[in-house]
C-alpha cells in the first residue's frame, strides 16, 4: 500500500514500507487526496513486450544491416 503523503506540482510524494519517493500525480485517481491509502498492482503484458522486443530488433537489424 501507498500512502500519499502530499503533492508537490505534477509529483505525489508518497510513502511505501518506509521508503519515500515521487509518482507521477497523472497516475492517481484523480480524486487522491493527501493522507490516502492506495492499493497497487502491477501486472506485466506479455504481448506488449514480446512486441517492444521485434520492434528493438527490427531496428537493430536497420542499424547494423543484418
Amino acid at each position: 500500500m501507498l500512502i500519499i503523503d502530499r503533492f508537490e506540482g505534477e509529483w505525489a510524494v508518497v510513502e511505501w514500507d518506509g521508503t519515500v519517493f515521487n509518482v507521477p500525480r497523472a497516475m492517481l485517481p484523480r480524486d487522491a487526496r493527501e493522507g490516502d491509502v492506495l492499493g497497487v498492482s502491477i501486472t506485466s503484458d506479455a504481448g506488449a513486450t514480446e512486441a517492444r522486443r521485434q520492434r528493438s530488433k527490427r531496428l537493430e537489424d536497420e542499424l547494423f544491416g543484418r
